[in-house]
């Protein structure tokens, strides 16, 4: 398929989440994501009032993670996190599921802590981590369902902090389980421009990275050099 560097850019959600970020470069993520114009930043809780700062008056979203990196916080946690990061400005909430319920086969308590979420998220979307480096194929399908009936926006592969992030065939398999109501985000180890192509090929709508502007460079790039300015 073939895409503009606007159209790739608000596919883009620009994470700013490791731990050893200063401000500074909370501030300098953000220059980035308005620059391109991307979808949203994704920033770490403490960063959510100032990310919404900086960007206001911008397309660009504020997303926040939930429950972050390992999903094994209390649901009451989580759901207050939540209505923290909403009552901040977050219009996007990346959560991570209970790794361990999901694993144990207790797929209701993991429903019902995802709607929860949902409940409390309001209007904000809300995207579910499976961390897949850690599921079998049965367990990633079970989340993707248990997500969709708890009215999930998304499904999402990874925090990018585990062993493995997003795979075609986690994505393709993803993909499957859900329906066109929900939409599958992509993030771990999504670093280049052909990772993304291959990517919205099996149906991903939405990608996590921190190599926004490597991403976007190269396909201006591309574009220079193929007729009609698409690459």
């Amino acid at each position: 398929m073939n895409f503009t560097v606007p159209q790739i850019a608000k596919m883009i959600d620009h994470s700013i989440l490791r731990p050893e970020f200063t401000l500074e470069d909370v501030r300098e993520g953000c220059a980035i994501a308005k620059k391109y114009d991307v979808a949203s930043v994704c920033v770490r809780p403490c960063d959510v009032s100032v990310a919404v700062d900086l960007l206001r008056g911008t397309n660009v979203a504020v997303g926040t993670v939930i429950g972050f990196p390992h999903g094994d916080s209390a649901t009451e946690i989580k759901v207050a996190e939540t209505e923290l990061a909403v009552h901040q400005g977050a219009k996007e909430i990346d959560m991570v599921l209970n790794i361990g319920w999901l694993r144990s086969g207790d797929i209701a308590a993991v429903e019902h802590e995802i709607g929860m979420i949902v409940k409390a998220a309001g209007t904000a979307h809300v995207k579910v981590i499976l961390e897949t480096a850690y599921l079998t194929d049965e367990q990633k399908l079970a989340a993707c369902w248990a997500a969709e009936r708890a009215g999930a926006a998304f499904v999402k592969t990874s925090t990018g902090f585990a062993p493995k992030g997003a795979t075609i065939d986690d994505l393709a398999l993803m993909r499957s389980a859900v329906s066109a109501k929900v939409q599958v985000k992509a993030s771990g180890g999504v670093r280049t421009l052909d990772a993304i192509m291959a990517m919205t090929a099996v149906g991903v709508t939405r990608f996590g990275t921190s190599s926004t502007g490597e991403i976007l460079q190269d396909l201006a790039r591309r574009q220079v050099s193929v007729p009609g300015g698409r690459a």
